[in-house]
């Protein structure tokens, strides 16, 4: 099942005019860790009216919109920054299963500001320092005009199916015996059907068809936006790469490895092939 969008929640601004003194939440980053409030046995985003109350002192900060009606922003601090009393800086990936999903969302979001901002306080054409526009989200160069928005890379993941088996590979940036599905970089002059094609044929060896989308999810880990499609295999035999791919391997829905969890689309495609196919 797809998740609802997080705008049901969530207003998106980058409006100046609209920041006040009202309690918001707060994601400030430390390189990619959050800092969350653990207090009573509960993992939350700190809701405040500003980061002086918490004696921290961003480097920069960001607007970002409303969560039900409360302001937003992300900040970012240097990389000595002790988290305050009853708070501590955590991996975001760790915190899927303690945060409220509209938050994580959130705050995946915002980790992405954080570090497009923290790239861009220069022109990447000439080097002048830039300034942020107001109108949107975007860094401009006052000497050239240069503009440069967040930045996204889009990338393909694909369930292949043969026999109603799934194909799932081993890759080499996998930790332990996890197994996933095949996925990869949009590059120039593609389609995103043409990504699936070559990415499953260089990674696997196999040519596959009936190519159709499933859906799509924001995963900052660093930048990307995931693009899922379900796919039927059409010929070849498995030949791994030895490079990304280390194994792969049709499964039956019994035998399924250690999969990703449902925080990323990867889990969600493969809860679908569970429910299509299984028994």
């Amino acid at each position: 099942m797809q998740r609802e969008s997080i705008y049901k929640r969530y207003e998106p601004s980058n409006n100046p005019n609209k920041i006040n003194d009202s309690p918001a939440y707060w994601f400030v980053f430390k390189l990619n860790e959050l800092m969350v409030d653990a207090n009573n046995n509960t993992i939350n985003i700190p809701y405040t009216n500003n980061l002086e109350e918490l004696n921290i002192s961003p480097i920069r900060t960001q607007y970002l919109g409303t969560l039900d009606g409360n302001p937003c922003y992300s900040a970012e601090v240097n990389s000595g920054t002790d988290a305050p009393e009853g708070m501590v800086f955590k991996d975001l990936r760790s915190l899927y299963n303690d945060l409220d999903e509209d938050i994580y969302l959130l705050a995946g979001r915002a980790v992405q500001i954080v570090n497009w901002d923290s790239n861009h306080q220069f022109c990447g054409k000439c080097g002048t320092p830039t300034e942020t526009k107001e109108d949107e989200m975007a860094k401009v160069c006052p000497a050239c005009g240069f503009t440069s928005h967040t930045r996204l890379s889009p990338a393909v993941i694909t369930a292949i199916i043969k026999d109603g088996k799934l194909l799932m590979a081993k890759h080499s940036h996998t930790p332990g015996n996890m197994y996933g599905l095949i996925a990869g970089f949009v590059e120039a002059g593609e389609t995103l059907e043409e990504t699936v094609l070559r990415e499953t044929l260089e990674e696997v060896g196999l040519r596959v068809k009936n190519i159709k989308y499933f859906g799509s999810q924001s995963w900052p880990f660093p930048n990307s936006l995931m693009i899922a499609f379900t796919a039927d295999y059409e010929s070849g035999q498995i030949r791994v790469d030895g490079d990304e791919i280390t194994h792969a391997r049709w499964f039956n829905t019994d035998e399924l490895p250690e999969t990703p969890s449902r925080v990323s689309i990867a889990g969600e495609l493969i809860d679908w092939y569970k429910n299509k196919y299984g028994n």
